[in-house]
C-alpha cells in the first residue's frame, strides 16, 4: 500500500472540514433571541438600579428637610451673647442691647414706630421683611415713607449676632442706611 495515496486524501478531508466549519461560522447570524434576552436582562438591571437611586434620593430629601427644620428651629431659638464692651470699642460709644438706633437709617422716631408695631429687638427686626418694614413706615406718614429699609434687617442681624466689626465696616459704606 502506498502511504501518500492514503495520507493525501486524509489531509485534504481534514482541511476541507476545517474550512467548511470556518465558512459556516462566518456566514451565520448571531442568535437574535439570545441577544434580546440579554438586552432585556440588562434593562431590568438598570430599572432596579434606578429604583434604588430614587429611593436613596427620597431618603436624602427627607434627611435634608429634617436638617432644614432643625436649622430653622435652632436659629429661631438660639441667642447670641451681647458683649457691650466689644460693641462700644467698635462704635466708640456705649451700645445698649436691642437699641434699634444702632441700625444706620433708624432714628428715635422710627424706633418708636417699630416698637409700636411689635418690633422691639434686633432679632425681631432681622426677621422682618423689607415689605413689612416699609408698610410700618408708610403707616407712620409721608415723613417716614421716604426711608429705605432694604438694609435694616441685615444690619440688625449683624448686631444680634454680635458681628460688630462687620456691621461697622458695612455702615461706613452706607449712606443713611442705603447702599450708595
Amino acid at each position: 500500500m502506498n502511504l501518500p495515496c492514503i495520507l493525501i486524501p486524509a489531509i485534504v478531508g481534514i482541511l476541507c472540514g476545517i474550512l467548511g466549519y470556518l465558512i459556516g461560522k462566518m456566514g451565520s447570524k448571531p442568535d437574535s433571541n439570545a441577544l434580546s434576552v440579554n438586552i432585556e436582562a440588562e434593562l431590568e438591571s438598570y430599572k432596579a438600579k434606578l429604583k434604588n437611586c430614587q429611593a436613596d434620593l427620597k431618603e436624602q430629601n427627607g434627611y435634608f428637610a429634617e436638617l432644614s427644620k432643625a436649622y430653622e428651629l435652632n436659629l429661631a431659638t438660639s441667642t447670641f451673647p451681647f458683649n457691650a464692651d466689644l460693641a462700644a470699642s467698635v462704635f466708640g460709644k456705649p451700645v445698649i442691647l436691642d437699641d434699634l438706633k444702632i441700625v444706620e437709617g433708624i432714628g428715635p422716631k422710627i424706633e418708636e414706630l417699630f416698637n409700636a408695631a411689635g418690633i422691639k429687638t434686633w432679632k425681631a427686626l432681622s426677621t422682618s421683611s423689607v415689605d413689612q418694614l416699609q408698610q410700618i413706615l408708610d403707616a407712620g406718614g409721608d415723613r417716614f415713607a421716604v426711608h429705605d429699609p432694604s438694609t435694616w434687617a441685615k444690619q440688625s442681624e449683624l448686631a444680634y449676632q454680635g458681628k460688630w466689626e462687620e456691621l461697622k465696616k458695612w455702615q461706613d459704606e452706607l449712606d443713611g442706611g442705603k447702599v450708595e
